[in-house]
């Protein structure tokens, strides 16, 4: 089990899929909230979390202020425990969670823009599998200033980044690294 850390949801425990996912942990959550604080308030904003697993990236912004979230990952079974989870948190009428694969939904029509993105892929996923992803969400899905966050292998190599980001912070916290871009412009 996992736990919202802060906001209107603390406490509150999620489930976790039982298998193929690899959730975020607390120390690290609370550490990429530290950090995007940092530079702006939640409130109000629109959050897409990609290969979203538990939801509970998506879900702790919500709590903290975020008007709403969309949450995508390819496994029946996560999108079912995410379903679960905003169901039981009483956020879902501001939710969509979609069972697709996130190539897939970044090549589809955009159905909105976002402010706030989270990657947190499978560590097979490749820089160059990320990078692509990355350069869908510039095509179409990106407010202007939006900052996305990426969670990968602290081993990985390989700069993921197109043009049009900075990258705003890059940490390693045990086996996972966090990176930080913030969308300056295509």
């Amino acid at each position: 089990m996992t736990r919202i850390i802060a906001g209107e949801l603390r406490g509150r425990r999620l489930r976790v899929p039982d298998e193929g996912t690899r959730p975020t942990s607390d120390r690290v959550r609370e550490s990429v909230f530290n950090m995007l604080d940092a530079r702006f308030d939640l409130d109000g904003l629109w959050v897409l979390d990609l290969y979203a697993g538990s939801g509970a990236l998506g879900i702790e912004a919500v709590s903290r202020g975020a008007a709403g979230a969309t949450f995508v990952d390819s496994a029946r079974k996560a999108a079912a425990v995410i379903g679960a989870n905003v169901k039981d948190c009483g956020i879902a009428a501001c939710t969509t969670v979609l069972t697709r694969p996130v190539a897939a939904y970044l090549s589809s029509p955009p159905e909105r823009t976002y402010d706030l993105v989270f990657s947190d892929p499978p560590y097979a996923v490749d820089a160059a599998a990320l990078a692509a992803d990355l350069t869908r969400l510039v095509a179409t899905r990106l407010a202007p200033d939006a900052l996305v966050v990426v969670e990968r292998s602290a081993r990985s190599s390989g700069d993921i980044w197109p043009d049009g980001f900075e990258v705003v912070a890059d940490k390693n916290y045990g086996d996972t690294r966090v990176e930080v871009g913030e969308f300056t412009g295509a």
